[in-house]
């Protein structure tokens, strides 16, 4: 199964493109100057002239990268400033070349005078003790804690003062969940500048602005909200960037599955997911492992190298005893409802009643509506209040990808979900919808067990892709 995908493209570590192109250059020049001339060299000063080089190159950049912020009025030369997660103090440097004084950097390892020891989640000052506060070197998005690092800016930062950071994504979804992170401040401008050597190749800049009027409990427009469900402008571009429903009813769903899986426009193919929280999976009706948590969701959904936590939902025991096993994955023995309370369920099985568990299709669980309808085993399970516990996840500022089996119930969950706010709370659903699908077995015959017709599952898709939630059809 071909899905890998590709990370967007990310600027990386500053100071190593620094040595990219001009020190080719230098490099090329040196060579043939040592093949022309004869003459030896010594390493230890090439090492120099190189390092040298660099620093010219990134101290230009950011020259001019403050000067232009002076020139617009968010950095002066009496500003008390700190850098974040510099790492050899030419930004600070720079600073103090141009006259701001009083400048000061901090990263893990200090570097006295211009660095101190310090973590953009865990700043060395007292409160609002910054007139401006930059992050040129990626620390923010390759930050683990982003929220503690969010509230340690706007703590060190005084009223009014502003925060600039750079950042490689410079996609929309990427520039929302940065600014949902900062609550107490508002933006005032984003761009994109050029690279330091490569032009071709952007870098976002944010500068914003601390508001000491906005309320300490404020909930960004912009986060995700499980009271109210709204999906931004941006989210339906993406949508239209997604594979497309498939409009006819597939005479062979199996076969066409398989197709459609190598089609999957994963959103974190096109999108920058660095600047969330927690990063977790959902894999509603689960069913043993390696169904689709093991074989699919680790080998290949495109984790932008991010550690997911992993919750596994599943109401039939015959699949318990795998998960405790397995490391990472948190085990909900429930079935998915709208509401808590115990359900009846027909597990169906083989006729010879053996278990294959490489196999996704047996030990499904099919919903009783009463006693006569079924010859198959009946039993009592739990349900829980589905949507109840995703939104007590607290999810605002994660990202989540949630896979969703579960036997038709979909026509109750998804309402819910949509009704309670929930479904906001999810940046990416990948749906099996069930219908009475044409059996592989019997060629002219469908399946009697759901009543739903494909029409009637692609209209979910559709309405869910309208309400902006970036889903797929799972089979």
């Amino acid at each position: 199964m071909d899905t890998a995908v590709a990370k967007p493209n990310r600027m990386g570590n500053i100071l190593v493109k620094t040595l990219s192109f001009g020190v080719l250059v230098f490099l090329a020049r040196f060579a043939y100057f040592i093949t022309t001339t004869g003459n030896t060299y010594d390493s230890r000063a090439v090492t120099d002239a190189i390092n040298t080089a660099a620093a010219v190159r990134l101290r230009d950049f950011y020259s001019s990268l403050f000067h232009d912020l002076i020139a617009e009025g968010f950095l002066s030369l009496n500003s008390r400033t700190l850098c974040i997660g510099t790492l050899t103090g030419e930004d600070v440097a720079t600073l103090r070349e141009i006259g701001v004084a009083d400048s000061i950097g901090i990263a893990a390892k200090s570097s006295p005078p211009l660095v101190r020891h310090g973590h953009g989640s865990r700043i060395p000052f007292k409160d609002e003790a910054f007139d401006f506060i930059f992050s040129g070197n990626m620390d923010l998005e390759r930050s683990d804690r982003p929220i503690e690092f969010a509230k340690e800016v706007s703590r060190t930062l005084k009223p009014g003062g502003f925060f600039v950071v750079l950042t490689s994504g410079t996609d929309l979804y990427s520039l929302n969940s940065l600014l949902a992170l900062f609550n107490s401040c508002r933006a005032i401008r984003t761009s994109e500048i050029d690279g330091i050597d490569f032009p071709s190749q952007n870098i976002r800049e944010v500068v914003l602005m601390k508001d000491n009027s906005i309320p300490d409990d404020y909930v960004d427009a912009r986060s995700k909200q499980a009271s109210k469900c709204s999906a931004p402008g941006f989210m339906h571009e993406l949508i239209r960037k997604a594979e497309p429903l498939i409009a006819e009813e597939p005479l062979k769903p199996w076969v066409t599955f398989r197709r459609n899986l190598k089609n999957i426009t994963y959103l974190s193919s096109i999108v920058d997911i660095s600047f969330k929280h927690t990063y977790i999976y959902i894999d509603v009706g689960s069913r043993n492992y390696a169904s689709s948590i093991g074989n699919w969701f680790k080998k290949h959904y495109p984790k932008q190298n991010k550690p997911f936590q992993i919750y596994a939902i599943e109401a039939d025991s015959t699949f318990h005893d795998e998960y405790r096993t397995k490391k990472g994955v948190t085990l909900l023995p429930y079935a998915a409802w709208i509401r808590n309370e115990t359900l009846f369920f027909e597990i169906t099985r083989e006729p010879n009643k053996n278990m294959d568990r490489s196999r996704g299709g047996m030990g499904r669980i099919q919903t009783v509506q009463s006693s006569l309808e079924f010859t198959g085993k009946a039993d009592k399970i739990q349900g829980f209040d589905f949507a109840k516990w995703l939104k007590g996840l607290g999810l605002r500022n994660d990202y989540v990808v949630m896979k969703m089996d579960v036997e038709g119930t979909e026509f109750h969950l998804i309402p819910r979900m949509i009704e309670s706010g929930v479904m906001c709370l999810v940046d990416e659903l990948f749906l099996e919808c069930h219908y009475s699908r044409w059996q592989r077995c019997c060629p002219g015959v469908r399946s009697p067990k759901y009543q739903k017709t494909y029409d009637q599952c692609l209209a979910l898709f559709s309405s869910l892709r309208e309400r902006g939630v970036f889903v797929h059809q799972w089979w």
